[in-house]
């Protein structure tokens, strides 16, 4: 019985290892070819990726159910994409086609399914952490046990309602876990928001909450971290913030240089060999869960299905002009 337990944990952990990399693989394709459909003129406004941040999303997501919500500022494809959200739907409201998930009116900023308990993306920093608490408080309300799952860059920090919404989310004991995805260089005062939010965690506990700073390279880490965090807010209502320390490998967005005029080549570099796919990869290779052919085949799945969702965004048709008067969710 003991062989038997022992053999089913390994199994259902490998199956979720498998699960993660190939989920950090699908975000990873879809953003390079969102990259290319940019440089194509076929993607406007912003667009911002998500390459080198995939274990943030890809871990904590993993420990939620399917009816948790979660909400997230402007660079959430891979939130998106995990949530459940379709590549084809994503790849279109990214193009502004009427069959994106937001019917095209949102583009790659305003990525919205309630049907998936995404509750969008937002582009004003910081704006959208209050509606986090506010679907905690409704969870609560309801007598449900759901959790809510609010992502936001440190620049957020320095945003008033930050605070606020910490406070309201401790003094009424909802069910939400914060995750500051801290890639290093919000826009602006960067060095001074990483200071901020180190700030903000060490002195979490005057908001009564749980914190705990989170390795963002290692999808593993972040994934017991958030099970944790999400086990908590499950059952006690108990909020928590983690800053998960990640690192974007493009620059802020598509209308910023590779490496900006803030760090250097060398940096990026760097951190590149912290590649939290090259990671996991790498571990399930050294357990015997996967060799070089079944890594090439699985890129190979994940290529074609990004370029079906290419495809797909390409023929779907542009929204009507009498579009504009109906609402995204009523239809």
């Amino acid at each position: 019985m003991t062989a038997t337990a022992r053999s089913t944990k390994d199994t259902a952990q490998s199956e979720l290892w498998r699960r993660l990399l190939r989920q950090m693989l699908l975000i990873r394709r879809f953003e390079e070819k969102a990259a290319e459909a940019y440089a194509l003129g076929k993607i406007g406004g912003f667009c911002h990726l998500y390459i080198g941040q995939e274990a943030v999303g890809v871990g904590s997501l993993a420990a939620l159910r399917d009816d948790d919500y979660v909400i997230c500022s402007y660079r959430e494809h891979g939130q998106a994409l995990i949530k459940g959200v379709a590549p084809g739907a994503v790849m279109a409201e990214l193009f502004g086609k009427s069959t994106g998930c937001s019917k095209g009116k949102g583009g790659s900023m305003h990525l919205f399914d309630a049907g998936k308990r995404f509750m969008g993306g937002h582009g004003i920093v910081g704006g959208h952490i209050p509606l986090g608490a506010g679907l905690a408080f409704a969870i609560k309300y309801r007598g449900g046990d759901q959790v809510c799952l609010c992502f936001f860059g440190e620049a957020a920090v320095n945003i008033g309602a930050f605070h606020e919404a910490l406070n309201m989310a401790s003094v009424w004991k909802l069910p939400i876990v914060f995750v500051c995805e801290n890639n290093r260089y919000g826009m602006g005062t960067a060095f001074e928001r990483v200071a901020a939010v180190t700030d903000v965690v060490e002195h979490a506990c005057s908001y009564d909450m749980a914190a705990a700073v989170v390795d963002g390279m290692n999808v593993l880490t972040v994934y017991d971290a958030t099970r944790r965090a999400v086990e908590r807010a499950r059952t006690s209502g108990h909020p928590t913030l983690l800053e998960v320390r990640t690192y974007r490998f493009m620059g802020h967005s598509m209308s910023d240089p590779l490496h900006g005029v803030y760090r250097t080549k060398d940096e990026v570099e760097e951190q590149k060999a912290r590649d939290p796919i090259t990671q996991l990869a790498g571990k399930l290779k050294d357990e015997g869960l996967l060799d070089q052919d079944a890594m090439d085949a699985l890129d190979t799945e994940i290529r074609d299905e990004v370029e079906a969702a290419v495809t797909f965004a390409d023929e779907s048709p542009d929204p009507e002009p009498d579009a504009l008067y109906h609402d995204v969710l009523a239809d």
